[in-house]
């Protein structure tokens, strides 16, 4: 399963870490994924791919958040035992990011060095709740893609071809599903993590509440917010600001 599952294009099988990163919805791996690129050879990126798209493409999108933790933790849990690993997620990938550690942490006693957050609300935040609500059978196509227009981060002449808008629209939609069956109740459990918790986000972009975050874990966390919008992460000053600073945030995470 691992093979589908994670997009690696530099492996580095010495690197002393591993990051795992977590694409946004409506995406696949190929952003993320080049990151494996851009960092040195301490580091080396797996990009998450969710079913119903890219090699996927023939499988049925997840269900629900619980399908797509199962298939990620016992799919990388060798690779996740064997040396120290953080998680990257941006936006959707912030929530799964945050669902996976979760589930690691309660069933095997896993935790990443460093949680990177980018883009989402803290997972208990009362800012959830309206968007949990929305009825999707209700939200037209053509809403889905002025709001994904709004947000940028998909480039305009892909918009005008028909069957990308409506397999982007279907892959949105899905995607979101997903999103809606993500719980986190923070009063049912004590301070999950002692990793430290990184946040992003793009100064143009909505504000979200990140204080909750302070509230998962003992360890420090810290806040960013990089010029741009929800897709600020795509800018290549930006992009190189993140690198950077995750490199100098995990080499410091060593034992």
């Amino acid at each position: 399963g691992m093979e589908k599952l994670v997009a690696c294009v530099h492996k580095r099988p010495d690197a002393l870490c591993r990051l795992i990163c977590f694409p946004w919805a409506g995406s696949g791996t190929l952003r993320l994924a080049q990151w494996g690129k851009l960092f040195n050879d301490s580091i080396e990126v797996f990009c998450i791919r969710f079913p119903g798209r890219e090699i996927r493409l023939n499988e049925p999108f997840a269900k629900d958040m619980a399908g797509i933790v199962n298939e990620v933790t016992s799919a990388l849990l060798k690779e996740l035992k064997e040396k120290p690993f953080a998680f990257f997620g941006h936006s959707l990938g912030s929530y799964i990011s945050f669902a996976v550690a979760l589930n690691l942490k309660k069933k095997y006693g896993l935790e990443p060095v460093q949680l990177f957050i980018s883009g989402a609300h803290a997972p208990h935040s009362e800012a959830i709740l309206p968007l949990k609500n929305i009825s999707l059978s209700d939200v037209k196509d053509e809403e889905i893609l002025a709001y994904l227009e709004t947000l940028g981060g998909i480039a305009s002449d892909l918009l005008h071809n028909e069957d990308i808008r409506k397999s982007l629209v279907l892959t949105c939609r899905e995607d979101f599903r997903v999103f809606q069956t993500f719980s986190f109740e923070k009063a049912d459990m004590d301070t999950p993590f002692s990793c430290d918790i990184t946040c992003f986000n793009g100064s143009d972009d909505k504000p979200y509440d990140l204080q909750g975050w302070k509230e998962i874990t003992s360890g420090d966390t810290s806040f960013y917010e990089l010029p741009g919008g929800h897709f600020y992460l795509l800018e290549p000053s930006n992009e190189h600001f993140l690198i950077k600073h995750i490199t100098r945030c995990i080499e410091n995470a060593g034992p």
